[in-house]
């Protein structure tokens, strides 16, 4: 099953890509999927949390956590 995470600061598809391709980097194993409607990434592959909030914020986007 996919964790949802809330990702500030994504505005366009380069956006989506810079923190897919950095989520994949940290964890190559994890599937990734980015809504840039809802702000959310969803990490499939039973990724620990702290490894994506570090993969998000080394892209340069501000991580919020697990999403509701």
């Amino acid at each position: 099953m996919a964790d949802a995470y809330k990702v500030d600061g994504m505005t366009c598809g380069g956006c989506a890509r810079s923190v897919s391709n950095a989520i994949t980097k940290a964890a190559p194993d994890a599937a990734v999927t980015v809504d840039l409607a809802t702000g959310t990434v969803m990490v499939d592959g039973g990724i620990p949390e702290e490894v994506v909030r570090q993969a998000v914020e080394a892209a340069g986007f501000d991580f919020g956590g697990a999403a509701a």
